[in-house]
Order: C-alpha cells, then structure tokens, then sequence
C-alpha cells in the first residue's frame, strides 16, 4: 500500500512539466496534491482522467488558491471533505479518503505568511485540524499527508536564518509537536533520524542545487500502524514544483488494496460531491 503527497504548486502547470508520466512511473495506490489552484468547474472542464485512477478533489471557493486532490486506485468507502468549519473549509484544504481499515488524510496547511499576518488563522486552524484528526482515529487509524507548513525541528531547516521565517516559529513547532503526541508518528523522522532532507526549496539563488530547503511535508501515521510500515522518504530528485513528493509505504494487504483496485484500462471517474 504505496501513498505519495505532493504540492504541485498548481495542477495546471504540472501537468505541462510530466506530471502523466510521473503519475505513472510512481504507481502509488493513492496520491495527495496540494495546492491544485482550480475550481471545480475547471477541474471538469480542463484536466484530463488519469488511466485507473478515480479523483476527488476540494477547492477553495476563491479561484485559484489552496485547494486539494486525491487520485486513488483504491475504492473508499467514502469520502470526506473539510474538517465541518466554513471558516476553514471555505479555503480548501482538507479532504480523506475512507477505506474498511483506514482513513487517509491530505492535508494543506495554512502558511502564516512573512509577516505572520495569519498567524492567529494558524494557530487556531491547528487546534480544530488536531481535534479533527483524534475524532478520526477513535473510528479508525489515520494516515494523514500533506504539506504542513512546519519545519519541527532544526534538523528539518537548511536556511541560514529562519528566526521570523514561516514555519520556523515556536507557536508553529508547539502546535506539531502536540499534534504528534496525541498519537501520530511523524514516519520519515522515525526512520531517518539523522537525515538532512528538505521538501521544499526557494525559486531562487540555486537554493534546491545547494540544498538550502525546509522539511514541509509529512506522511504522519496513528501510532498502531506505525509496525506496519516498510518505508519512508522524500523524493528529492523529482522536479516540476518548490515542493517534492514525499511518501510511506505500508505492508501487503493493509487495507486490502489488491482486492479493490480500479481496473488500469479505466479513464477513471471525477468525485466532488460524495
């Protein structure tokens, strides 16, 4: 059971830098995109099916902000957008996928921006993301990817100086820290506890050829499925965003995935309403 997160940085441009051909190569059993940036008119009218894959998608109600997807080769019992707020929902940022022994998560975030103007934004969407995600796993365990807007430790930070970047803040790292202890494992860290690898990188200044990034995205997991994992990582070498993907892999059979994979000749269907 293969899943990979990735901001795309807008699905309309990745789809002009291979992101097919990506899709393909990775054969991941679900894939989170954040930041997709299009409505769901758009969504409709101008994004190709993708062979054995359904989608699912929730966007912001400003066009062309935030905004999420999940491509799927597995059939979910259900799916679930936001988290029941409108004033978090209305940007986007959350939907899951629910399957028979699992609820998967993707997740975007919000930035508290360079001046922290959003910060009071972030610090409560936190607490109400946090809460969301223990409801979840009292029903089943979670798996939730995404893009966090977090550098937790300093190990996560190749920049110089990050005292007032986003991200980087101790009300930021407070927040994920509690998050991770009420019951999530952050699978990447847990495996590679010594590894300076970074998930996102400026435009600018030959910041990614330098290594001079941020660890922003996580696949976190319940902490009763954490046995269960085979690998973590982060796929610096794939280009198209200031993002790279990063995934988890689980054991064979977890949520039956075999079983109930959509047929590869099929274009796949559109969900938005479910």
């Amino acid at each position: 059971m293969k899943i990979v997160s990735w901001n795309v940085n807008g699905i309309r441009s990745i789809l002009g830098k291979g992101f097919s051909e990506w899709l393909k190569a990775v054969d991941a059993d679900v894939v989170c995109l954040q930041e997709t940036k299009i409505s769901e008119n758009d969504v409709v009218k101008l994004i190709p099916s993708f062979a054995g894959y359904d989608t699912y998608w929730h966007s912001a109600e400003r066009p062309g902000y935030s905004s999420v997807a999940m491509f799927t080769k597995c059939r979910p019992l259900r799916v679930h957008r936001g988290i029941g707020i409108p004033e978090f929902d209305r940007e986007g940022r959350v939907i899951a996928l629910e399957f028979e022994n699992m609820i998967i998560v993707n997740v975007y975030v919000p930035n508290i921006q360079t001046n922290f103007e959003r910060k009071p934004y972030r610090m409560a969407w936190d607490q109400v993301f946090r809460t969301h995600l223990k409801r979840l796993d009292k029903r089943k365990p979670v798996v939730v990817c995404g893009d966090f807007n977090v550098a937790y430790e300093e190990i996560d930070v190749g920049l110089p100086d990050v005292s007032t970047f986003p991200g980087c803040s101790a009300n930021e790292r407070e927040n994920f820290r509690q998050l991770l202890e009420s019951g999530f494992v952050d699978t990447f860290r847990r495996r590679h506890p010594t590894d300076r690898r970074y998930s996102w990188w400026a435009y600018a200044d030959d910041a990614r050829l330098e290594n001079r990034g941020v660890r922003f995205d996580y696949a976190l997991c319940s902490s009763v499925l954490e046995s269960k994992v085979c690998k973590a990582w982060i796929a610096t070498e794939v280009l198209g965003s200031d993002h790279c993907p990063v995934g988890i892999e689980f054991e064979k059979g977890l949520v039956n995935a075999e079983s109930i994979r959509l047929p590869i000749t099929t274009g796949g269907q559109i969900g938005f309403g479910i």
